[in-house]
């Protein structure tokens, strides 16, 4: 991997991709440290550890979310249009007839998705403000305290809301020049790029370990690294991993010439659905026990609480079954992200109409008639192997709560999600990376 590193630098072309890359990365991290008037840093810090909602949110905004940024809703609005236009193009005809329309409908697609993000950022960032702005916190300092859209704030609270949503649009603009002009796909590398920069304060909240014994603490710490790059080692492989499925090409005769012929391979990875469902599962999980702590205050005494009607209690139940710390909340996210992995592989799969375009191209699966039986089959085999990833993917997203327990390390920095995404780019930018050195021939790669 670094000599491919390293062979790119020599190669001008190359060379110029990847500083462009890294100069887009500095850029994106100057945006997020541009706060939004008023803010208390230290108080949103607190904040983040105790709504895991906005925590979640602050993961895919690369850390913009705890200075409370322009740039605090990140490229997750976009990500949530994205995956909202996915859903409704086999519903909706129109947009069902676009998507086969090839490399042309594919850019009207994407542009409605573009403007779909605008609401999402404007929902995302009233959302996010209108938490925040709430007394108890004390995110806003004294004499920005308000209430969004009233009368006497409504044009605080616009410019507030528009800074944000430029700065998310900004923020895909600049992935897109990286997807245009840089190596990898720009949006993950955003991601990438804020969770990294929050490495090192990862470690160091992990490597604090109060009343603890330091022998024991490094202890497990070094099963957290054991734990960690097996895990790695499992994305990669999951990530890499595809069933293979030969096809074979008829023959077809114009004229004199002889076309087609031949065999080659389809690859159905196993998992095909990426991130998508991790995110997914764990935005509903997070959500029953946030909404409570909106109804009940989750740390009364008993005396208070002896005062609460039925409904405060169910409140607080709620609360204490979708905390991470219960074993309840474990069995529900694994399952959750399995059932979410199924739901996403058929909505992508389905879309892509393989066996069609097989049937179109004159190609066929050795024993199967093209069409409907080779459809069938493919369903099959996508069903097979997509237990083995959706699986994987639950025990990813339960795995930071296993490694708390078995060493004893509480402050987990990087979450299922979060160790995902940085392994999965990475690994994809470095393919890209080699493609590009294939392309030209490199002879010192192979």
């Amino acid at each position: 991997m670094l000599k491919a590193v390293v062979n790119a630098f020599k190669i001008p072309d190359l060379r110029r991709k990847i500083i462009f890359t890294l100069g887009m990365l500095v850029v994106f991290r100057l945006i997020s440290h541009i706060p939004v008037p008023g803010v208390e840093p230290a108080a949103i810090a607190s904040v983040l550890e105790q709504n895991r909602i906005l925590g979640l949110l602050d993961l895919f905004s690369g850390g913009a979310l705890v200075n409370f940024s322009i740039a605090a809703s990140g490229v997750y609005p976009y990500i949530t249009a994205s995956i909202v236009m996915q859903l409704l193009v086999p519903i909706i005809p129109k947009l069902d007839e676009l998507s086969k329309q090839g490399e042309q409908g594919q850019q009207k697609i994407n542009r409605w998705t573009y403007w779909l993000a605008i609401p999402m950022a404007l929902l995302q960032g009233y959302g996010s403000v209108s938490m925040l702005s709430r007394p108890e916190y004390g995110v806003f300092k004294t004499g920005f305290q308000f209430n969004l859209f009233s009368a006497e704030h409504f044009l605080p609270s616009f410019a507030i809301l528009a800074s944000m949503t430029a700065g998310t649009m900004v923020l895909i603009w600049i992935g897109d020049l990286i997807t245009e002009q840089g190596i990898g796909n720009g949006l993950s590398i955003i991601i990438f790029g804020g969770i990294v920069s929050r490495l090192p304060s990862m470690v160091g909240g992990m490597m604090q370990t109060p009343d603890v014994d330091p022998a024991a603490g490094w202890g497990g710490m070094v099963g957290f690294l054991v734990i960690g790059l097996l895990t790695i080692v499992g994305i990669v492989l999951i990530q890499e991993g595809k069933r293979e499925l030969r096809v074979q090409y008829s023959r077809r005769v114009r004229g004199t010439k002889l076309y087609g012929g031949g065999s080659t391979t389809l690859p159905l990875r196993v998992n095909m659905a990426g991130m998508i469902p991790l995110i997914f599962a764990q935005s509903f999980m997070v959500f029953p026990g946030t909404v409570a702590t909106y109804i009940v205050d989750v740390n009364a005494d008993e005396t208070a609480r002896a005062t609460w009607s039925w409904w405060q209690n169910a409140a607080k139940w709620v609360y204490d079954t979708f905390n991470q710390e219960n074993f309840v909340y474990w069995i529900l996210l694994f399952f959750l992200v399995i059932a979410a992995t199924y739901f996403y592989t058929l909505v992508v799969f389905s879309q892509s109409n393989i066996a069609d375009n097989l049937k179109k191209s004159g190609g066929f699966v050795p024993g199967y008639r093209p069409g409907e039986q080779t459809e069938r089959l493919l369903n099959t085999i996508v069903n097979r192997i997509t237990l083995l990833g959706a699986v994987f993917l639950g025990v990813v997203a339960v795995l930071p709560f296993i490694v708390q327990r078995l060493t004893g390390i509480q402050q987990v920095g990087l979450s299922a999600t979060g160790l995902l995404i940085v392994v999965g780019v990475a690994v994809d930018t470095m393919k890209q990376l080699e493609s590009q050195l294939m392309m030209r021939r490199y002879e010192g790669f192979l």
